[in-house]
């Protein structure tokens, strides 16, 4: 079977467009600093403090294009030094999850709800799901090998769209339980 790129997604906030411009100026623009793997999907020049009622994450990334919503993923670590509930979420899944303070160069937004730890998935095309045997919204097993920290993870979901390209999203803390570096590819177990 087909072996899945798997790519340590570090925190990072999602914005819709007002509270972009609420916190980086009228006149600001979200430009693309790099590219990401899902297609039309960029990290940009921009970064904003995500700030807890303990600490601050200080220069936290923006990704790109807007979207409907306000999202700020972290981790499991992240969410205890910065004191907010660790809300495990699929990405988009926002309603109840932790409360959080923005601020950027030009203002500030009290978000009553959106900051999650993104639960890990796998992206697919409905080609890439028909070629493993899974579904949108199936949950599958995902063995990663690296040379000290093999792993499998558990409770992995699928996400299945066409404009999306195959590989799978774990935050840090995975990613360095897996010992995951440089290149790193996993598998479905079923």
């Amino acid at each position: 079977m087909k072996e899945i790129l798997v790519e340590t997604s570090a925190r990072h906030i999602h914005l819709n467009e007002e509270q972009f411009h609420i916190l980086c100026g009228a006149d600001a623009k979200l430009e693309v600093r790099a590219p990401l793997s899902q297609p039309g999907q960029f990290v940009s020049t921009t970064r904003l403090d995500v700030v807890g009622p303990k600490r601050t994450l200080a220069n936290v990334s923006i990704l790109g294009p807007f979207r409907k919503n306000a999202q700020v993923e972290i981790s499991a670590t992240d969410a205890r030094t910065i004191g907010v509930p660790c809300v495990i979420r699929e990405s988009g899944d926002t309603k109840g999850s932790a409360p959080i303070k923005l601020v950027g160069p030009c203002g500030e937004l009290e978000l009553s709800e959106g900051c999650i730890v993104a639960k890990r998935h796998i992206h697919m095309t409905p080609a890439d799901a028909e070629e493993f045997g899974v579904k949108n919204g199936d949950i599958v097993k995902l063995e990663v090998n690296t040379a000290e920290r093999s792993l499998i993870f558990g409770d992995v979901v699928v996400r299945v769209r066409d404009d999306f390209a195959l590989a799978c999203h774990i935050d840090t803390d995975e990613s360095n339980a897996a010992g995951c570096s440089g290149t790193v590819y996993g598998k479905i177990v079923k």
